[in-house]
């Protein structure tokens, strides 16, 4: 930790800090820092931010600040302090901005369903905001189809996976033939081929109904896309190579 930047020290307290504070109080912190989706009653607009410091459990919480302390270590000591938290927090706000577009469009082709059956959206967002929904909406809408609105609806983005994707982008757009050790199988490669093998395996589980958790894998394409975007755009005007102190 001796060589760790102070400013990546104190993001990893900070979310520990959080986490060790959602354990006592879980249902208060997650209804005030996660990302509700933006019609839900418990959306607030600071959620777009501390979200990011919210973990689901401390498996989630160890992978996220392992990978902020190994690559973001890095980041700081090239871009210094303050350009790395820019694009720090870019990168989580773009990874909330996407997942909550992919939200809103599922949740409104199942709102356009019931509004061709005349149910008005006003109606349709307080059953969504509701704890439970009436039977008589499975008449219009399968229940898969309800079930996948409801919980986009009303179940919360939570962690700093989408700013994480952004920082890994962002080292393999410095160091592309860098080798990363995958832990199955353990082999290595070079970032340039990881990164985009890991948006490609996000973007299948994002499309299709195939899952392996409830994970938000727009959130990490939101997040690869703003650290390319913002990356790329460093190059092109020479930015990348001015320090921000």
């Amino acid at each position: 930790m001796n060589r760790t930047p102070p400013i990546i020290t104190q993001l990893l307290v900070v979310n520990l800090i959080f986490y060790i504070g959602s354990q006592f109080s879980y249902d208060l912190s997650r209804d005030v820092f996660s990302l509700y989706y933006f019609e839900n009653d418990k959306f607030l607009y600071s959620q777009v931010i501390t979200h990011m410091f919210m973990h689901g459990n401390l498996m989630h919480l160890a992978f996220n600040m392992f990978a902020l302390w190994m690559f973001g270590s890095t980041l700081v000591n090239i871009w210094g302090k303050n350009k790395f938290l820019f694009f720090y927090f870019s990168c989580g706000i773009g990874a909330a901005i996407l997942q909550s577009y992919a939200n809103y469009i599922n949740i409104n082709s199942f709102v356009n369903v019931l509004s061709d059956a005349s149910v008005s959206k006003d109606q349709i967002i307080s059953i969504l905001n509701s704890s439970t929904y009436p039977t008589y909406i499975l008449e219009f809408v399968s229940e898969a189809k309800m079930s996948s609105a409801y919980n986009d609806f009303n179940i919360p983005m939570i962690g700093a996976s989408g700013a994480i994707y952004g920082i890994v982008v962002a080292f393999s757009f410095m160091f592309p033939n860098t080798k990363l050790m995958l832990l199955f199988p353990p082999i290595p490669i070079k970032a340039k081929f990881f990164v985009p093998g890991l948006i490609l395996v996000d973007l299948f589980f994002g499309l299709t109904s195939a899952s392996i958790g409830s994970i938000a894998h727009f959130a990490h394409i939101g997040g690869a896309i703003t650290g390319f975007l913002m990356m790329w755009y460093w190059k092109k005007s020479q930015f990348n190579n001015r320090r921000w102190n």
